[in-house]
């Protein structure tokens, strides 16, 4: 990752207090990268305001939530992750959403949901975003070096796994199906809702998330 890419989004010192948004933001140019911020009520406006500072496609929200003290929210969040923070005047980390996300569903507060586009001012910027999507999600099991026969777990339960069949396809529940679509199944029976999921971010292998192992495995080729 190249370092202009985020020392363009100045970090401006907070002094706030009471109710607002805390997100994780994610962006695909920005592999394994997350942003966890604040901001008072328009998040879509500040997605916008950030994608203005230099950087090629929009950024995406992997998740949001209204809480009290936001900014304290927020202080709290950096300092559990410090040890992943890229930049101490930079609001990065490299860490899995999902890690965050296990803190975020403890934290009293209501869901913010907002479209995939919400970040994009025109239609350009839409198609270059799923574009870049498209690019960062091919995702096979020869690429981490995982074999067919293999057992993943689910990443908030253990006792729930899939068995790799071949490059692409696992065995949950005796069904030959994606990663995703296993992610999607679980995540609607556990609470985590229906909505679409990106199956690497949710198995494990040997302990370690599998989006996690593929960024491994990308840096150690560089």
């Amino acid at each position: 990752m190249e370092e202009q890419n985020l020392t363009a989004l100045t970090y401006t010192p907070k002094i706030c207090n009471g109710e607002g948004i805390v997100y994780i933001l994610t962006n695909p140019v920005m592999p394994g990268l997350i942003k966890i911020g604040i901001t008072g009520n328009d998040l879509p406006a500040r997605m916008k305001q950030l994608y203005s500072s230099g950087v090629p496609v929009p950024f995406e929200c992997a998740y949001a939530k209204r809480v009290q003290d936001y900014a304290k929210v927020e202080a709290t969040l950096h300092m559990a992750f410090g040890d992943h923070r890229i930049n101490s005047n930079r609001e990065f980390f490299r860490i899995d959403p999902e890690r965050v996300r296990a803190i975020f569903n403890l934290l009293p507060g209501e869901d913010v949901i907002i479209g995939e586009d919400a970040g994009a001012d025109e239609t350009s910027d839409i198609i270059a975003l799923k574009s870049a999507n498209k690019r960062a999600s091919v995702f096979n099991f020869k690429m981490v070096d995982i074999k067919p026969g293999s057992v993943l777990e689910w990443i908030y339960d253990p006792n729930i796994t899939c068995t790799v069949v071949d490059d692409r396809k696992v065995d949950f529940e005796n069904n030959i199906t994606s990663l995703s679509a296993a992610a999607c199944e679980v995540g609607r029976r556990t609470g985590l809702g229906s909505g679409a999921y990106q199956g690497p971010r949710y198995w494990k292998y040997q302990g370690k998330i599998l989006t996690e192992l593929r960024e491994e495995m990308e840096q150690g080729e560089d």
